[in-house]
């Protein structure tokens, strides 16, 4: 199909389309939607949501091909996307509706039931005159995710149709994809990481796989039957395929490309998963949803990464090419990472959120990530947050650096925390794997951490709780901690 169009997000499904028309876009479950039937489908819902003179479409839905066709139809009737989780409380959703100026929802069984009310819903029963050919885009914005902002109200951060065209052409130059290759689908739509896993696979013009939850139990197993070759999810996920015995050497072997963002990822676990994937290249991305998905990538190598890591985390790499970085700080090589660039947002939905998050310099606007980043020679390590220094009885503690020494010591994983106790700040560190003696923890740790930095508290858990978007949930680790530390009345 020729549109005439060759800008916009949408036009990637399209050169998806023109590929493997018959080959299929987007598998869930036991659903396979193929290129002409999702065309076929965004182009009904597109029409109606044209007809009804749609500017914002909030998708409302689970994955699942609601969501899909939902997506693509806004971008067809040459909308703004807004993909929102059906799973939310109701009135946060409803929040997030009116900050984003939502005209139309496109939603599933589940995202009608909590659709605030005075807000159209098109749902799968939808009918008009569909579209002939996708509109050109009407808005400068391509989607709007929400983050929660550190005081957890939804942030709207908008993306450019701009901002993603440079990101996908890099990422077309940099990686091989085919339309052979089966891409794992692990995001939650409202994550901007899932705009990777669709947007690359219908470049391609390959399949798109929705991982259920059930497929973790026994991933090679799951990544075998769906033929999986290019796999992406945070670095939350090793630690879940290893405790259900998933990562034994060559258990991943038809993977071809494995990409891990959203947290830090440690040489450990990317060991671990190299052995499982043994013909996989690895690379670890960086990116807040401010600069479009991610602004950084590190290609893991079997010798010099554990070399060159800091911390036991693997560096985040080099800033993609078209982009400006400064480190903020007194140190030229150590800092809060900003960026400027063409994959910057142009700002929030309420201008009020901008506040303190862009730096003027040398006549560019910088985004301050609120990253303390290290130069290496080959790119940048990360050291974590700029919240996660902590001061302990004078002591300035790295919660990162505690972290690599509680691994180095045997301990499987572990998450330091800075807690509020009736002395002031004291360390405190959830951990999994074997529970071990508290005895035995800190000798370990004082053979390479000075006195004052060794933490006074552990607890051991059988696994850490994940957050909505699968990242270690250190704030309900935070208040469990502070929980037990509160004095008993």
């Amino acid at each position: 199909m020729d549109t005439g169009l060759t800008s916009g997000l949408h036009t990637r499904f399209l050169r998806g389309l023109e590929r493997s028309g018959g080959g299929v876009a987007v598998h869930v479950g036991d659903e396979v939607l193929t290129y002409e039937r999702l065309n076929d489908l965004a182009l009904l819902w597109g029409g109606a949501l044209a007809e009804a003179g749609a500017r914002t479409v909030g998708v409302l839905a689970g994955k699942g091909v609601t969501a899909y066709a939902g997506i693509l139809a806004g971008l067809y009737a040459g909308a703004t996307i807004v993909p929102l989780r059906p799973d939310f409380p109701a009135a946060r959703t409803a929040q997030m509706v009116s900050a984003a100026g939502i005209d139309v929802l496109v939603a599933d069984e589940r995202g009608r039931a909590v659709a605030p009310e005075g807000v159209p819903v098109l749902g799968s029963t939808a009918a008009s005159q569909a579209l002939t050919a996708p509109l050109a885009p009407s808005s400068d914005t391509a989607y709007v995710l929400f983050t929660s902002g550190s005081t957890g109200r939804p942030k709207g951060v908008r993306i450019g149709h701009a901002a993603v065209e440079h990101y996908f052409g890099l990422l077309d130059a940099r990686y091989d994809f085919t339309p052979d290759d089966v891409f794992s689908q692990t995001f939650d739509l409202n994550f901007d990481c899932a705009m990777f896993d669709l947007f690359c696979a219908w470049g391609a013009g390959a399949p798109a796989v929705v991982l259920p939850g059930g497929a973790y139990r026994n991933l090679p197993r799951f990544a075998a039957e769906r033929g999986l070759t290019v796999w992406f999810s945070t670095p939350s996920a090793i630690d879940l395929v290893r405790r259900t015995g998933g990562l034994t050497p060559g258990a991943l072997p038809g993977l071809r490309w494995s990409f891990f963002a959203g947290e830090a990822l440690t040489v450990r676990d990317t060991a671990d998963w190299r052995a499982a994937a043994s013909s996989s290249l690895i690379e670890n991305l960086y990116g807040p949803t401010e600069l479009t998905i991610t602004v950084s990538g590190y290609r893991w190598d079997d010798v010099s990464t554990p070399q060159v890591a800091i911390n036991g985390v693997v560096p985040i790499g080099e800033v993609h090419a078209g982009h400006d970085h400064v480190l903020l700080g007194d140190d030229p090589d150590e800092g809060e990472l900003c960026i400027a660039g063409p994959q910057m947002t142009p700002g929030y939905l309420d201008p009020a959120d901008e506040k303190g998050r862009f730096l003027e310099r040398d006549g560019k606007r910088f985004y301050r990530t609120g990253d303390r980043v290290r130069r290496l020679p080959d790119g940048l390590a990360y050291l974590g947050r700029l919240d996660s220094q902590v001061q302990v009885l004078g002591w300035r503690i790295e919660l990162t650096e505690v972290e690599h020494a509680l691994r180095d010591c045997g301990i499987q994983d572990a998450v330091a925390l800075g807690v509020a106790g009736d002395a002031g700040t004291e360390l405190f560190v959830f951990y999994t794997g074997g529970e071990r003696p508290v005895l035995e923890m800190v000798r370990a740790l004082r053979a390479v951490l000075p006195e004052g930095v060794i933490p006074r508290h552990y607890r051991h858990v059988a696994e850490f709780p994940l957050n909505s978007n699968r990242k270690i949930d250190r704030k309900t680790l935070a208040a469990r901690a502070a929980e037990i530390l509160a004095p008993v009345a």
